[in-house]
C-alpha cells in the first residue's frame, strides 16, 4: 500500500511536467511529421501531398537544402573539435584549484544565461567593417590587409559566425565537466601523486576516463544544439548570409513556414532536423557504451 502511494504521489508531482513536455514537445514533433505530407499555406484547406514535399527537399534540394545541411555539419564538427576540448580544459584548471576558482567558474558562465539574440547584436557590431573592433584592433597592429567585411564575405562568414557560439556555451560545458570533475574521489588522486603521477598523468588517465558519462552528455548536447541551432545565425546573417553561406535547416524551414507560407515544406525540414539529431544522439550513445564495455 505504501509503494502504491508513493507512485500515486510520483505521478501527481511529475505529471504537470509530463504535461507541459508533451504539449510543447511531443505534440508538435508528431504534428509536423502529420503535415509534412500535405500541402498547406497555414490557413487555408490542406491537400494532401504524400511524399513529395520530401522528394523537394530531399530530391529538388529545394532552396539548396544540402549546403544548409552542411553548414550545419560543419558547425557540429567545429564544436566538437574546438568547443568542448577548450571546456575540458578550462574545467580540468580550474577544478584543480586554481586562485579565484569560484570567480572565473561565474565568469566563464555569464554569457550562457545572456539572450542569443543580444550575443548575435553585439557580434554584429563587433564584424562591422567600417567601425566594428575586430577591424579596428586590425588597423591599429598593421594588419590592415586582412580588413574584410567578416559577415558579408562567403569564405569567412560561417567561420565567423561559429566564434560566439563558441564564447556563448563554452561556459556551459565546462560548468558541467568542472562538476564531474570534481566528483572524482580524492583518494585516487592521491593515490596517483604519491606513485610520482604529474598532473597531465592525472588528468588523461584518472579524471577524464572518470567523467566519460558527462563527456558523452556534452557531446550530445553540443552536437545537437548546433544541428537546432537558429536565433544567433539569424541575427548574425539573416536569410542564410552571402550566396547561403551560412544557410542552416531550421533558418530554411523559419523562411519556408513564415515567408513562403509552405507548412508542407517547413514540416518535412523540421521532421528532417528531428531526425539527424536522433540518430547522432544513438550513435553517440552506442560509441560511448562500446568503449566503455
Amino acid at each position: 500500500m505504501k509503494m502504491k502511494d508513493n507512485k500515486i504521489a510520483i505521478l501527481v508531482f511529475t505529471l504537470p511536467a509530463i504535461c507541459l513536455y508533451t504539449f510543447f514537445l511531443v505534440i508538435p514533433i508528431f504534428a509536423s511529421l502529420g503535415l509534412s505530407f500535405f500541402k498547406w499555406d497555414g490557413i487555408g484547406p490542406l491537400f494532401f501531398n504524400g511524399i513529395q514535399n520530401y522528394i523537394s527537399v530531399f530530391v529538388h534540394n529545394i532552396d539548396s537544402f544540402w549546403q544548409s545541411a552542411g553548414n550545419s555539419m560543419l558547425f557540429a564538427i567545429l564544436c566538437v573539435v574546438i568547443q568542448l576540448p577548450l571546456a575540458l580544459i578550462l574545467a580540468l584548471v580550474l577544478a584543480n584549484g586554481v586562485k579565484g576558482e569560484s570567480f572565473f567558474r561565474t565568469v566563464y558562465f555569464v554569457p550562457v544565461i545572456i539572450s542569443s539574440v543580444i550575443i548575435g547584436a553585439l557580434f554584429s557590431r563587433v564584424y562591422n567593417p567600417d567601425y566594428g573592433l575586430l577591424n579596428t584592433i586590425l588597423g591599429k597592429i598593421g594588419l590592415g590587409s586582412l580588413k574584410r567585411m567578416w559577415l558579408g564575405d562567403p569564405k569567412t562568414a560561417l567561420l565567423a559566425a561559429f566564434v560566439p557560439q563558441i564564447w556563448q556555451f563554452i561556459g556551459y560545458h565546462m560548468l558541467l565537466m568542472y562538476a564531474a570533475i570534481k566528483q572524482v574521489p580524492s583518494e585516487i588522486v592521491e593515490s596517483a601523486k604519491i606513485d610520482g603521477a604529474g598532473s597531465f598523468q592525472i588528468a588523461t588517465k584518472i579524471k577524464i576516463p572518470l567523467i566519460k558519462p558527462m563527456l558523452e552528455v556534452c557531446l550530445i548536447f553540443a552536437v545537437t544544439g548546433s544541428l537546432k541551432i537558429f536565433d544567433l545565425m539569424y541575427v548574425l546573417t539573416p536569410n542564410g548570409g552571402p550566396l547561403n553561406s551560412t544557410q542552416i535547416p531550421t533558418g530554411l524551414m523559419f523562411t519556408e513556414l513564415f515567408t513562403n507560407y509552405s507548412t508542407g515544406i517547413g514540416s518535412t525540414i523540421a521532421v528532417f532536423i528531428v531526425v539527424e539529431c536522433l540518430i547522432f544522439t544513438f550513435l553517440i550513445q552506442k560509441t560511448f557504451k562500446e568503449k566503455i564495455v
